[in-house]
């Protein structure tokens, strides 16, 4: 952003020179003057279109610096907008970290959990399997018995 405010400042002095040197040569002009060769009438209109040509040219030079700081101020613009995308990007960073690093938490409790549901799942399924399988065989067994019975 200082460069660009440097390179308008620049191009200032540089109009400002051109400017200076434009008068100080058309000063030199007239005070020469104006001999017998030469046409009054044309003198005159020359140094009148010159007049209007160099006011054509301060007010195309004074709409330029308008436009240019117009576009300083743009870019100072963006540039303040992109500064705080950045801070806010950064913040969303450190809270993305602080999300994962509870997850991962979050993820090895669960994991240790499950774990320890699957051996008492396990450990409960062969006691229980093997109990109910000899309750079950002792019932038919009783059954058949009354059948033969009765």
């Amino acid at each position: 952003m200082e460069e660009v405010g440097g390179e308008i400042e620049d191009m200032r002095e540089e109009l400002a020179r051109r400017i200076e040197r434009s008068l100080q040569a058309r000063q030199r002009r007239g005070s020469v003057g104006v001999t017998g060769d030469e046409d009054p009438l044309a003198a005159g209109t020359g140094d009148s279109y010159e007049e209007f040509e160099q006011q054509q040219q301060l007010r195309m030079m004074h709409q330029q610096d308008e436009q240019l700081d117009g576009v300083f101020q743009t870019v100072g613009n963006l540039r303040q907008q992109a500064d705080d995308m950045g801070r806010e990007l950064e913040e969303q960073a450190e809270m993305l970290e602080v999300v994962d690093t509870l997850a991962d938490r979050v993820g090895g409790r669960l994991q240790t959990g499950i774990q320890k549901v699957g051996y008492v799942m396990r450990k409960n399924e062969d006691r229980m399997s093997s109990c109910c399988i000899g309750l079950l065989i002792l019932i038919l067994i009783i059954l058949l018995i009354l059948v033969l019975v009765i």
